[in-house]
């Protein structure tokens, strides 16, 4: 659990720490629509140079981002395996009743893992350099569009911020009960399936005990602090879009052009 990087963030002064969340928001979800616009060798090394020049320049060690990618590597090798197995194509290297293998379904099951890698890649290398409140407020502000059509903007912000600000903790709190659950003599590995699925109710029953009560204690503060939902209320972070927010976000159109040219022009 400790490997689960989602919401935590890495204090720090780089270039990306400074920059505003909402140009690095709107980077990253252009980004996971750019990446389909590679469809050779060309375009994906491309993707990789871009996205591995945000990782130095956040300055954070690379086992950070392999730590974020651990977790998800049983679903991405399942995906790549499934891509290689049941993707026609030619020539075909190798065929077994409704399982096929060829030089173009193998082509294609490594773009997938390389387009599942460096999404992940930047999603962590968002959520590393930005505080989640910070995050939560550039989604608020993002979307105060949407308050004409009467969307409930500052509440969505509000969950989450508190959804991004407990996920660590809940992480914790889960590596805690799994280590004294297995004090007492619990193995998580032994047995067959259905061994294994019980094994975890004792690690869920707890959890949600303590989240509940940390949810009721959070709302008690929340009441004795007065508070009110967004209207009337001013902001202690104020967001400023500067000239390198601008530049993030071009260096990106940059890409996606050159992509489009090598590919279509």
């Amino acid at each position: 659990m400790q490997n689960m990087l989602m919401g935590r963030y890495i204090p720090g002064d780089s270039l990306l720490h400074r920059m505003d969340p909402r140009a690095k928001l709107l980077v990253m979800i252009a980004f996971v629509f750019v990446i389909f616009l590679a469809t050779d060798w060309v375009g994906y090394a491309l993707l990789i140079a871009y996205t591995f020049l945000g990782v130095l320049l956040s300055k954070i060690r690379m086992t950070y981002f392999l730590r974020g990618l651990r977790p998800m590597i049983g679903l991405i090798l399942f995906t790549v395996l499934f891509q290689m197995l049941f993707t026609p194509g030619t020539p075909v290297l190798w065929h077994f009743w409704i399982l096929t293998v060829s030089r173009s379904s193998i082509i294609n099951a490594i773009y997938i893992f390389f387009r599942f890698v460096l999404i992940i890649f930047m999603s962590t290398l968002l959520t590393l350099t930005t505080p989640p409140l910070t995050l939560a407020d550039g989604i608020e502000t993002g979307l105060a569009p949407l308050k004409k059509i009467k969307v409930p903007v500052h509440e969505l912000g509000l969950m989450l911020s508190i959804s991004l600000r407990f996920i660590p903790t809940l992480m914790d709190d889960t590596t805690m009960i799994m280590n004294a659950q297995k004090a007492r003599g619990m193995d998580f590995g032994e047995g067959n399936l259905i061994q294994k699925i019980r094994s975890v109710i004792p690690i869920l029953i707890p959890l949600f005990v303590s989240s509940f009560r940390r949810a009721d204690d959070l709302a008690i503060a929340m009441e004795s602090r007065g508070y009110q939902g967004g209207d009337g209320r001013t902001r202690y972070r104020l967001l400023k879009w500067k000239k390198r927010d601008t530049l993030l976000v071009l260096s990106l159109v940059v890409v996606a052009a050159a992509l489009i040219a090598w590919q279509y022009v």
